[in-house]
């Protein structure tokens, strides 16, 4: 009996070899649909949940190390946190997950430090399906990688990509409702390019889905389309960090931010990209009739809300809400009334106001 490995295998060469054109456009989308079920079926057989191998998660965030051994991540831990993980010039150094605190702009940033991510990690190489599983369970993927490795970036791309893990990219904004009968119906334009009607139905057909309503309200192809159809599909946000540049003679031409660890070269820079990509706002409580607390602001994503404020200070106060006072990039004029629905801007300052009922 052919195994899911071998049958992964034969469909990946099939896609490779075959020309995508119009006219292979349905044969190729079922079988990226084969493929998705069978790396899903892959992974639900190797899962290693209740292992113990990720710690508890804490703060505002956690952020993973992702890259290569050797490619200087415990180094770098320890110059982000007050973690102490070991630090070696040769490979697997790290061999459990170890946990740093980072503070930058009052929040509390948990960064991980995991063993090395490796070709074929996600089909279980080198413990990579329980580091795998630590990955899956981050804010932001930091991936790093030394001055002169390039080609690694490209390699844990992959790793992340065949475990389901789409980085920097948002979810396809696609609506598939299922019905009891009358078909499938498709609203919105495909991208005909990409993804036809028959393709778009050939592929549900193969999730076994012969009735539902589709709602595209996007340009997707096939591939986008299957991530629509995966509620394991993870989107997480990333940076790639290349270090060690004190030991190259010229600056990188690739990654998002350049640094050494061991020198603290831009350490600071990356505490701010890792702020930015976050997506964190500051905002600061005013209590009525006091001075703003402005050593400990409230850490929120970008749009968040009145009611969500009201929300981390205590489940109950939204039920007794009146209105908020706000001072800031937010507001009108300084102390607007506004309601829960109230979107907030970074560094705002907010007042609550609540009956005493």
């Amino acid at each position: 009996m052919t195994s899911i490995e071998e049958q992964i295998s034969e469909i990946e060469t099939e896609i490779r070899d075959t020309p995508y054109n119009k006219a292979t456009q349905l044969h190729i989308g079922r079988l990226k649909a084969k493929l998705a079920r069978l790396k899903e079926k892959r992974e639900s057989k190797g899962s290693h949940k209740g292992t113990g191998f990720a710690p508890r998660k804490s703060g505002d965030a956690t952020c993973v190390l992702v890259g290569y051994p050797s490619a200087g991540k415990s180094t770098l831990l320890n110059a982000l946190t007050n973690a102490k993980s070991p630090v070696g010039a040769y490979d697997f150094t790290t061999l459990n997950v170890i946990p740093g605190s980072m503070v930058h702009k009052g929040a509390h940033i948990q960064v991980l430090d995991i063993p090395g991510l490796i070709g074929g990690a996600a089909v279980g190489k080198g413990r990579g399906k329980e580091i795998i599983s630590v990955v899956r369970s981050a804010d932001l993927i930091l991936i790093v990688v030394d001055v002169f490795s390039e080609y690694q970036v490209e390699v844990v791309k992959k790793e992340l990509y065949d475990a389901g893990i789409r980085i920097n990219q948002s979810p396809p904004n696609v609506a598939i409702i299922k019905k009891p009968r009358g078909g499938v119906t498709i609203s919105g334009t495909p991208n005909a390019a990409e993804i036809d009607e028959a393709t778009i139905k050939a592929i549900l057909h193969d999730f076994k889905i012969h009735n539902a309503d589709v709602i595209l309200n996007e340009d997707v192809d096939v591939d986008r389309f299957v991530d629509a159809l995966l509620p394991s599909r993870l989107f997480v946000p990333a940076l790639t960090v290349v270090n060690k540049i004190d030991q190259s003679a010229g600056p990188a031409s690739f990654g998002d931010v350049h640094l050494s660890a061991e020198q603290g070269t831009n350490i600071e820079l990356l505490k701010e990209l890792i702020f930015e990509k976050l997506r964190f706002i500051r905002v600061y409580l005013k209590p009525p009739g006091k001075v703003a607390d402005r050593e400990n602001p409230l850490i929120l994503r970008r749009n968040s809300t009145i009611e969500e404020v009201c929300d981390l200070m205590h489940a109950r106060i939204s039920g007794r809400f009146r209105y908020a006072q706000v001072w800031g990039a937010s507001a009108r004029h300084a102390g607007q009334h506004v309601g829960l629905t109230h979107v907030l801007l970074d560094n705002d300052t907010v007042t609550l106001i609540a009956s005493r009922k």
